[in-house]
């Protein structure tokens, strides 16, 4: 099947559905200019300094370093802050919400990633599901209370040597804050924020069971397979997936694969609508 018999396939499908769930992984954020950080060349790509240091993007995803050096910790974490802050969502976003509008359908987006661009596009705060947190919210290191709070701080971080000149503190205890992501070994993440959403989403799918539902996947690899999981446990029953991936699009029949990247196959969905 060619790309445009695959775009006119899912559009087909789409005008089946009765309710919309978007799955993304880092892929996503692609076309909008992020870096997906696929191995350690990539993440070095993104982040020469760390190349020179030896670590890769698990070692500096790492919550050991707000406790041993939180300038270092909160130079990798600062730096993603601002350039997340700074990034303009691709219009593949507006696709998303144009069909939700367009066809009716109820829509809910989930995500492992932590950039917040789904509700800076224009989602709704509370049809968002981020399955690993958000950069965009903080905690306490130690934790000293189950508080989570907005990330209203600034960071000026040196490209050098990846350190970060402002050091966020818990405003209840004084101790470190980090962000409400959960990272590599992490053992003090908490999933309150995240459990909310979760449930929201829980009620979504109780909402409109009945309803033939469309799971569009974008940009979900193998390496952490949390988005793709999702995907295929949605796929059960009277449900069809479109797993949208460059590199690695394979999914079962009868749900179909598109080897391109999110824009290009979501703009090719949409011209076939």
């Amino acid at each position: 099947m060619d790309r445009t018999q695959a775009f006119a396939r899912a559009a087909a499908e789409l005008r089946r559905a009765g309710a919309l769930v978007v799955t993304a992984g880092a892929g996503m954020g692609v076309d909008s200019g992020l870096p997906d950080f696929r191995g350690d060349q990539g993440f070095w790509k993104a982040y020469p300094p760390y190349e020179k240091l030896g670590l890769s993007f698990v070692d500096a995803a790492n919550p050991a370093h707000f406790e041993r050096d939180p300038q270092f910790g909160w130079g990798f974490y600062g730096h993603r802050t601002n350039l997340y802050r700074a990034t303009v969502p691709h219009r593949g976003f507006a696709l998303l919400l144009g069909w939700a509008a367009r066809l009716g359908l109820p829509l809910f987006a989930v995500t492992s990633n932590v950039d917040g661009q789904f509700q800076k596009a224009g989602f709704p705060e509370d049809r968002v599901l981020e399955v690993h947190g958000s950069i965009h919210h903080l905690q306490c290191t130690t934790p000293c209370s189950d508080a989570i709070w907005t990330n209203g701080e600034t960071f000026d971080v040196d490209l050098a040597t990846m350190r970060s000149r402002q050091v966020p503190r818990c405003p209840n205890c004084r101790a470190v804050s980090r962000p409400n992501i959960l990272m590599f070994g992490d053992w003090s993440w908490l999933d309150g924020r995240t459990a909310a959403q979760r449930e929201r989403f829980d009620e979504f799918l109780q909402d409109v069971r009945g309803r033939r539902l469309f799971v569009v996947e974008l940009g979900a690899g193998t390496a952490i397979p949390t988005i793709r999981a999702t995907s295929e446990r949605l796929g059960h029953g009277d449900a069809f997936v479109v797993r949208v991936n460059p590199r690695e699009p394979g999914i079962a029949a009868p749900h179909l694969s598109i080897a391109t990247g999110a824009v290009e196959a979501l703009a090719g969905i949409d011209a076939a609508l």
